[in-house]
Formats: C-alpha cells, sequence, structure tokens
C-alpha cells in the first residue's frame, strides 16, 4: 500500500519545518536571555536578589527550555518525514547533520538540568555550554535553512 500526500499538502508542508524553527530559533534567544537573568539572580547581592526573585527567571527558563526541548525534536522529526515524504528519501549534508546534531545536544543539556537542580558546577557550566554551542549551530542551520527555502521556491 502506498501512501500519497495530495499535491497541495506537500508543497505547503514543506514550509513547515522553515518556520517553525524560525521560531524556535527567537524562542531559544529568549530562554538564553532568561537563564542569563536566572544566573545573574543566583550570583546577586542580598538587595538584587531580593527585586529579581520577584520576576521567576529560573522557572520561567525551565518552562520555555522544556517547550523548545519538546518541539525542537518534533522540528527535526517532522521535517526530515517531510522531506522523505516528499523526495522518497533525506538528503544527507551538513544541514541535516547539524540539525541531528543540534538535537542531541538540547537533549544532553535536557537531561543536566537533574544534576542542576542538586548544585552540580560542572553540570551547570556544560549545560550554559552546550546551549551556547547550539545557539551559534542555530543561526548557522537558519542561514542554511533559507538556502534550501530558496531551492524550493525556485522549483515553483
Amino acid at each position: 500500500m502506498s501512501f500519497e500526500l495530495p499535491e497541495s499538502v506537500k508543497v505547503y508542508s514543506q514550509f513547515f519545518h522553515p518556520i517553525m524553527m524560525w521560531a524556535l530559533l527567537g524562542l531559544s534567544v529568549y530562554a538564553f536571555y532568561l537563564g542569563s537573568q536566572s544566573r545573574k539572580t543566583r550570583k546577586a547581592d542580598k538587595e538584587t536578589r531580593k527585586e529579581l526573585v520577584g520576576k521567576n527567571f529560573a522557572n520561567r527558563h525551565y518552562r520555555i527550555g522544556a517547550i523548545l526541548l519538546g518541539l525542537m525534536v518534533s522540528g527535526s522529526m517532522g521535517g526530515m518525514a517531510i522531506t522523505y515524504i516528499n523526495n522518497g528519501k533525506l538528503f544527507v549534508g551538513p544541514h541535516l547533520l547539524v540539525g541531528l546534531a543540534m538535537t542531541a545536544l538540547i537533549a544532553i543539556a535536557a537531561a543536566l538540568v537533574p544534576f542542576m537542580q542538586k548544585g552540580n558546577a560542572i553540570a551547570r557550566a556544560t549545560h550554559i555550554s552546550l546551549n551556547i554551542v547550539l545557539l551559534g549551530l542555530f543561526g548557522w542551520q537558519a542561514i542554511t535553512g533559507m538556502d534550501i527555502v530558496n531551492r524550493i521556491l525556485s522549483n515553483f
């Protein structure tokens, strides 16, 4: 049995992944901001900490991070699925490989959270480092992804 999507769905589905990933890039920058504010709160003097604690940066960072993890994994798998459905194959190249690496990095960064909650400084430093690398790769993916979108648009 062969599964075939209607042509209109095949055409427009190709743009779901790039749109979602651009939104996630913006959400990642926001998560970075919340994380940096959480760190600032943790390291602040007593008076400053009292003021910053009310803004709940740590909890907001945690929630946004959880949303990012779920959406990034789903978006990565969805992008590969749509590519396969539309082309009958995946195009193995830097964009796909870096995207898979990013999916692993965000999962590892999230897996460090229980250790960070117990005060493990190495886990915290690793979490921060992985997410800085992830944000840099995300920027690079945005550029290479737009090259792919332009190739798709040139086929119309």
